[in-house]
């Protein structure tokens, strides 16, 4: 038998093999959507309208679960160790960006157990003292702060914050020595600040703004590259002599490594439909966020430098996890 004619009667069995090696469709059951912080928090609203976009466009119902923990580190490790392919989810920046230098026995590595599909949303900080701090602006602040070394106070949401690494990031560079205040959340820390019992802090502007506007604190500059829109009066670190000091609190859409490449895409695709929906981004943006929606590969490029960037600093200034 020739070769043409050999040729000639596989090809009918190729044309059936062909829909046998097709891939399958996905999901083909539920997805689990993990948000590895409580109801009624920030990356638990911004999941949730993801996750309901998820089950209109992908067919399929995306359930949310709340794993709340060790600052997100909990249900970011839940993700990093799903292997069934039906499990996304939502996490901020430490356990993705700091966790690893903060917790030398984290369940799971970052770099090598997660893909990180979309950075969602990102909010600026907000530097802040209490109305009695003779400060008007940054450079003011930082003659006080070193007129009295060691005797004022600031807080964060813990050691290891993004709040935390923001403040003691502008310390070092202006060479600043003041005591840290941990607390367990934002309305203990803003509660004592506008009571005057710690005369400073670095938080999410969403957390501060409503004090700003009532004069029970005040703002001396933001950490974003741009004035914020909920704010435009506050200058920059930049604007006020700290250029590269930039920060924010940031939301990204997670998935276990081993998922494939363009299920983490279509991931991505679909959230940055969700986040543009008007009702999602308006909530969103008057929260103090500002919407992102990166694609896969300029996430994980992101997440690396901030990695890159905090790891540092925290190695470099000694700084632990522990309240």
């Amino acid at each position: 038998m020739s070769i043409t004619r050999r040729s000639l009667l596989a090809a009918p069995a190729l044309l059936l093999a062909g829909p046998v090696a097709a891939q399958p469709a996905w999901p083909d059951r539920p997805l689990r959507f993990i948000v590895p912080f409580p109801p009624g928090s920030t990356p638990d609203t911004t999941g949730r309208a993801i996750a309901a976009h998820f089950t209109r466009a992908l067919g399929q119902p995306c359930v949310v679960e709340n794993r709340a923990g060790a600052g997100g580190n909990i249900g970011t490790g839940l993700v990093a160790a799903a292997t069934d392919g039906h499990v996304v989810g939502l996490t901020i920046n430490g356990p993705l960006s700091t966790a690893k230098a903060l917790y030398p026995d984290l369940s799971y590595d970052p770099a090598r157990d997660l893909a990180v599909a979309s950075l969602l949303v990102r909010g600026a900080q907000v530097l802040v003292v209490h109305p009695d701090v003779p400060a008007r602006d940054l450079a003011g602040f930082v003659a006080h702060v070193r007129a009295n070394a060691g005797k004022l106070s600031f807080g964060s949401v813990g050691s290891g914050s993004g709040g935390h690494l923001a403040m003691a990031d502008l310390m070092a560079r202006a060479g600043l020595e003041m005591v840290h205040v941990p607390y367990r959340g934002f309305p203990q820390a803003v509660l004592d600040l506008v009571a005057g019992r710690i005369e400073t802090m670095i938080l999410a502007s969403a957390a501060i703004l409503p004090q700003l506007r009532e004069g029970r604190a005040r703002a001396l500059a933001v950490t974003a590259e741009r004035r914020i829109p909920q704010a435009p009066d506050i200058p920059t670190l930049a604007e006020s002599g700290f250029p590269g000091a930039e920060s924010y609190a940031w939301n990204a859409l997670i998935a276990p490594a081993s998922m494939p490449a363009d299920r983490v895409a279509r991931l991505a695709e679909e959230a940055a439909k969700a986040l543009a929906e008007p009702p999602t981004r308006a909530a969103l943006e008057a929260g103090g966020f500002e919407v992102v929606a990166s694609g896969p590969a300029e996430a994980t490029r992101f997440v690396a430098a901030e990695t890159a960037r905090w790891s540092g600093l925290i190695a470099r200034l000694g700084i632990r996890a522990e309240a």
